[in-house]
């Protein structure tokens, strides 16, 4: 009896106890802008969440007492708040950070939607100095780039051993908006970057592999998406001057000032100019213009509203790929060129929206549209006289774009005893429409002697998907997705008279499958799978029957995040990927090439190091084993595909005003041909960016091939003839990597 009246006593206790909330929101002290990903702790307690897109974070069913709240995130200052519960309240808690120098000792490995961490990018961001929009791709660990038309074409990419071209393999987007061009004149996933202006880069998310059931199209090797500032915290005016007649200058208007902040909105306009004649000795006449206007701020007192709209162009000449007997021979300097009438002009204008809403139950929804107006013009020779001895091989690929696009999803998270469930359902569109895709011969970039291909694109792709992510503990997680995957692809040819229409229709379904188990705040392993796809070019599609619309890959991830020592940072994974079938419409050309099923293998490697309170050391080793598995052994290399890569270097932290970083890069010899008789060589070099910052202004020293190194930044094995030769030549055709380059800038913020 006494056991019954025992319980009675404590289960009334317990159900009529006081029980209230503590809710909050975390802002950033400079802007007033709410902070996402903060981790938020009940000190004491067993009870960790992070910040949702709106700043706001909830702890609910506390009895009445006196509670701590510890905030922490990168790059901030820790805050310690206190909050008392009394009489079944709901308790509202501000929070403000303010920045501060990063320190490894405070980073912890954390249990809280591992999933969508980024440790390693989120340090990187806060730690090196920002020069372009390149670099910062370069922090992808393992990600490599190289430019081969003076820096108005996008660049080469590679990563995971695979040489993406342009884009085929890897998903880019700014602010959730795309970057790649499906079906692109000049190569499928084209992702041209250079519409994002540096300076408002606020941080880089990024995943290697096809484990994210939101990324579709091209995220095999993986996904990078660029945030954009929204907010600047102050007006700013920065010149740029160096070598090779290159002249830049960069400005931002905030349009709000305080009054904006006291109301949580935020507006700015940029613009940045660039402008030089490159290191070629066929002078580059390189110009760029860019202009961008964004508005962030509360809509209602739980939906967010970004506007950003924007505008692009450049223009350009450039001494394009040469080959090495061109060299040896002394026809031409090793900047020199083979058709100097080479060059291009493109430009881009873009208007994105994106809301975001919190409703009373903490359930989060997401509205995003976005358009894009596109033009493209490229005029290239990489044979010279193989085809037409008399005009030569000069090409040109043009294309006009509209895009238009929509990303929506709705997300809730649940409790059920002491599991995490938090679901997330989004529907996707997005519609590409050209007018006069071309591929033609030309001469001179004036005269046309022959169209190869000229046509319109109509292609949409439609997707819905779902991710279930649970949190059993504090330990161990597990996400769940699958998404589906509808495209329509529709090409008139313009070359016959009539025109012709054809069509072609696909669908895919790629599931996910991801394990997280976090053993202590310095140790977590993960396992990863996943399906993923790249589409194929529409004229690929439409004209060769037996290729795949949709090519699926298959991969897995098998890595630990960990800290051996409070001062150093260990990212390191084995990975696997299988390429079903690999067809690629190469748009230099106009023809297919099939390169069957794929496999790759390799193993990643990241540390980051703090040697000392100002000083860190960061490197970033990549090693990859590419090969054709419809080829036999010994001719089954993949041409280019990178084997060794490594990264890192010194970065220092504000001390009396100096900060800097000090870089290296080295890519290993790689085959350029399938039975690896011919060698892409690699090469080392050092980049320096020294910073001084007082209140106001700013000055910087940024130097490229700090020793002067000379290299070879693109190489292809290339067929070719020269004017004055009988017969073609298959060799290395390479584009040369800059000499020692140096620039100043000076920054003055107002």
């Amino acid at each position: 009896m006494k056991y019954l009246i025992l319980f009675l006593i404590l289960f009334s206790t317990k159900a009529f106890a006081h029980l209230g909330n503590i809710t909050g929101v975390v802002y950033d002290e400079k802007t007033n802008l709410p902070i996402q990903g903060v981790s938020v702790q009940l000190t004491g307690f067993n009870k960790v969440v992070l910040t949702n897109e709106l700043g706001q974070f909830r702890f609910e069913n506390l009895p009445e007492a006196p509670y701590k709240i510890e905030c922490s995130h990168i790059g901030y200052k820790t805050q310690v708040t206190k909050a008392v519960i009394n009489d079944d309240q709901n308790t509202f808690v501000k929070v403000l950070l303010s920045y501060k120098s990063v320190e490894l000792t405070e980073i912890i490995v954390p249990s809280q939607r591992p999933h969508d961490q980024q440790l390693i990018s989120s340090l990187d961001i806060k730690l090196r100095p920002i020069t372009n929009s390149q670099e910062v791709l370069r922090m992808v660990p393992g990600l490599f780039i190289g430019q081969h038309a003076g820096g108005g074409k996008a660049e080469q990419i590679f990563l995971r051993g695979f040489d993406l071209d342009h884009g085929t393999d890897i998903k880019l987007t700014v602010d959730g908006m795309p970057v790649n061009m499906v079906s692109h004149a000049h190569g499928q996933g084209y992702a041209d970057l250079h519409f994002v202006i540096p300076e408002l880069i606020q941080g880089v998310d990024f995943k290697k592999g096809s484990y994210n059931a939101e990324k579709g199209n091209l995220a095999t090797a993986g996904w990078v998406d660029f945030r954009t500032r929204n907010s600047i915290d102050h007006s700013f005016l920065k010149l740029e001057g160096g070598q090779y007649d290159s002249f830049r200058a960069v400005g931002g208007l905030d349009l709000l000032g305080k009054k904006g902040k006291a109301k949580n909105q935020s507006a700015y306009l940029a613009s940045e100019y660039s402008y030089t004649n490159s290191y070629f000795e066929n002078p580059q006449n390189f110009k760029r213009i860019n202009l961008v206007g964004k508005f962030h701020g509360h809509i209602t007192p739980n939906t967010n509203l970004t506007l950003t709209g924007s505008t692009f162009w450049s223009k350009w000449n450039h001494s394009g790929q040469i080959p090495d007997r061109a060299i040896e021979s002394g026809l031409i300097g090793f900047f020199g060129s083979i058709d100097p009438t080479e060059g291009g002009e493109t430009s881009r204008t873009n208007f994105n929206a994106q809301f975001t809403t919190i409703t009373p139950q903490n359930h989060i929804i997401k509205n995003q549209f976005f358009y894009s107006n596109y033009n493209f013009e490229l005029y290239s020779n990489f044979t010279f006289f193989l085809s037409d001895s008399i005009n030569g091989d000069q090409i040109r690929q043009k294309e006009k774009r509209n895009l238009f696009g929509y990303n929506g999803s709705y997300s809730t998270n649940t409790t059920i005893g002491k599991t995490d469930w938090t679901t997330t359902f989004g529907l996707q569109f997005r519609q590409d429409i050209t007018n006069g895709t071309e591929l033609s011969r030309t001469k001179d970039r004036t005269i046309t002697t022959e169209r190869l291909k000229f046509g319109n694109i109509n292609e949409v792709n439609a997707a819905i998907y779902a991710d279930e992510l649970i949190k059993f503990n504090e330990k161990f997680t597990i996400n769940a997705g699958i998404r589906l995957d509808y495209f329509r692809n529709k090409y008139e040819d313009l070359l016959p008279s009539p025109s012709t229409h054809v069509k072609a229709d696909a669908t895919i379904i790629s599931p996910k499958l991801n394990f997280y188990y976090t053993f202590n705040p310095q140790l977590q392993l993960y396992l990863n799978t996943g399906k993923g796809f790249h589409s194929n070019d529409i004229r690929t599609v439409v004209s060769q029957t037996g290729i795949n619309t949709l090519a699926p890959t298959y991969g897995s991830d098998f890595g630990a995040i960990f800290k051996p020592f409070p001062k150093l940072l260990i990212n390191t994974a084995l990975w696997y990927l299988l390429s079903a079938q690999e067809f690629i419409y190469v748009g230099d050309e106009g023809v297919v090439e099939a390169s069957g099923r794929s496999r790759r293998y390799g193993i990643d490697l990241s540390l980051r190091y703090q040697i000392s309170k100002l000083l860190y050391f960061d490197a970033d080793l990549n090693t990859a084993t590419p090969r054709s598995l419809d080829a036999e052994s010994g001719k089954n290399y993949l041409p280019l595909a990178p084997v060794f890569t490594t990264t890192g270097g010194l970065s220092l932290q504000n001390s009396s005003g100096f900060s800097g970083s000090l870089r290296y890069r080295y890519i290993a010899n790689r085959p350029a041909n399938e039975d690896n008789t011919v060698i892409a060589k690699g090469y080392f070099v050092n980049d320096l960016q020294l910073n001084y910052t007082k209140n106001k202004y700013a000055i910087g020293l940024s130097i490229q091939n700090l020793f002067n190194v000379k290299w070879k930044e693109t190489q292809f094995n290339t067929e070719s003839r020269l004017q004055n030769e009988a017969t073609p030549i298959e060799e290395i055709h390479f584009t040369p990597g800059t000499p020692l380059f140096g620039r100043i800038s000076f920054s003055i913020s107002f």
